[in-house]
């Protein structure tokens, strides 16, 4: 799923690519993605208007279009957006495709037609189900370090279910919770009220730091590119049985309802 430092990434190239581009045609393939409003109402709101902006809240991206027009966008598990020219070939999963005045297209593509797509006003942004109940962005700066214990302190679960929570903090999810944990040192499945004062600090530094680092790392590597997800360069997810870059022990893997958790048993204690 992508990520905060994924999603600013393609919030960053829409908003350096696509200010002032207007669309031509909005092609819609697959109109289980868009829940608001019907596909003929959508595609009427969209079609002839240019982007004015893109800005993110958590897991969601927010497309600013003239005449109030504002697509949300969650992209939910396997849900990606791809920019290319029309001779690009096409995934056999894309839902819809954006005609843009420029000669590209903006596709979406969705292989489990998971994705949730809400084209409102922008009085309307906070209607969107699940926006209103978000916590503050996982790398606000005014998230104080003692803001964020005494936000902590109201959670008794496992640590890794709480920073994926995202009514705790907006836009870590699954991947980027385990290299966070990682780096602070802290087991996964150790609940909050077993972590000390010292582990608290060092899971919220550790927060800015992975966030900040794999930003910076995207930004170097995604290019225009924004529809492939780049992980490789994680310490820990997606490299269980492999050897820990800290310790050089085999780095464990545990699935528990379909969710992969990756950590360094050496390491995390």
């Amino acid at each position: 799923m992508p990520e905060l430092p994924d999603l600013e990434i393609i919030k960053s190239f829409f908003n350096q690519r696509l200010v002032g581009t207007s669309i031509e045609k909005v092609e819609v393939i697959q109109p289980l993605v868009i829940r608001r409003p019907p596909v003929k109402d959508f595609i009427a709101g969209l079609q002839g208007h240019s982007f004015q902006e893109a800005r993110r809240r958590g897991k969601y991206l927010i497309l600013q279009f003239d005449g109030d027009a504002v697509l949300v966008m969650h992209l939910m598990l396997v849900g990606r957006l791809q920019y290319c020219p029309p001779s690009e070939k096409r995934n056999p999963a894309t839902c819809f495709v954006f005609h843009f005045s420029n000669g590209f297209q903006l596709r979406y593509f969705d292989s489990k037609v998971m994705g949730r797509l809400y084209l409102v006003r922008e009085d309307e942004v906070r209607t969107v189900p699940g926006i209103s109940e978000l916590g503050p962005e996982a790398w606000d700066e005014e998230l104080t370090v003692e803001l964020f214990r005494h936000r902590l302190a109201k959670y008794r679960g496992e640590i890794k279910t709480i920073i994926t929570n995202q009514e705790f903090l907006a836009g870590i999810g699954n991947a980027y919770a385990d290299e966070i944990l990682f780096v602070a040192g802290i087991y996964p499945y150790r609940k909050r009220t077993g972590l000390s004062s010292d582990d608290v600090q060092r899971l919220y530094h550790a927060i800015r730091q992975v966030l900040s680092e794999a930003t910076e790392i995207l930004s170097k590597r995604v290019g225009d590119n924004i529809h492939v997800e780049i992980r490789d360069f994680l310490r820990v997810h997606g490299r269980g049985g492999l050897p820990c870059p800290n310790c050089g022990s085999n780095i464990s893997q545990i699935i528990i309802n379909q969710r992969t958790t990756e950590f360094c048993r050496h390491c995390q204690k």
